[in-house]
């Protein structure tokens, strides 16, 4: 049984847990999130307080892993979170318009990423983008596909990175002489 199950989630002020036909629902400020929870998995929810059970011994190994996501959905509808990416690069750009990101990567034309609307965008100093949004999720999805745009080359370290993100460089073709 997983250690991590077994720990109760705390319920911060101003979020609402409902379960309905193995559907766990979670509101609060920052928006509502929805996860399909399997048959043996029950929540029950008390004051503050959610606790899981599990009713089959097969599915021990999902305990946890659904005890974190709630968590994660309990969090973020209240606190958010947040996902910093670079880019690195001469006339490398971004520019957020509405509900969607213009990046200048040195393609011969912007590349256009629509974002979807519970993730807002901002750019600072048009080289660092701050992702923000209550789904954790769904957050590193966008940001994974915004670094696969321009994942940084190993000669140079061109193109988005993640903020922190450690490029190893490899020595040119000079080296070997």
């Amino acid at each position: 049984m997983s250690r991590i199950g077994k720990k109760p989630i705390k319920i911060v002020s101003g979020v609402k847990v409902n379960c309905k036909d193995s559907v766990v629902e979670v509101s609060g400020k920052l928006g509502t999130l929805k996860r399909d929870l399997p048959p043996s998995i029950s929540l029950e929810i008390g004051g503050d307080e959610i606790k899981l059970k599990s009713n089959s011994q097969k599915d021990n190994n999902l305990y946890g892993l659904y005890r974190t996501l709630i968590n994660n959905m309990v969090k973020g509808v209240s606190e958010g979170y947040t996902k910093n990416l670079e880019l690195v690069g001469v006339g490398y750009r971004a520019q957020a318009k509405g509900n969607a990101l213009s990046l200048q990567l040195g393609f011969s034309h912007p590349v256009e990423f629509p974002l979807p609307e519970s993730i807002k965008a901002k750019v600072d100093a048009n080289t660092k983008i701050s992702l923000t949004g209550p789904d954790k999720e769904l957050l590193g999805v966008i940001a994974a596909k915004l670094r696969k745009i321009r994942p940084p080359e190993p000669y140079k370290g061109k193109g988005i990175r993640y903020a922190g993100e450690v490029i190893s460089l490899k020595q040119g073709k000079a080296a070997g002489k």
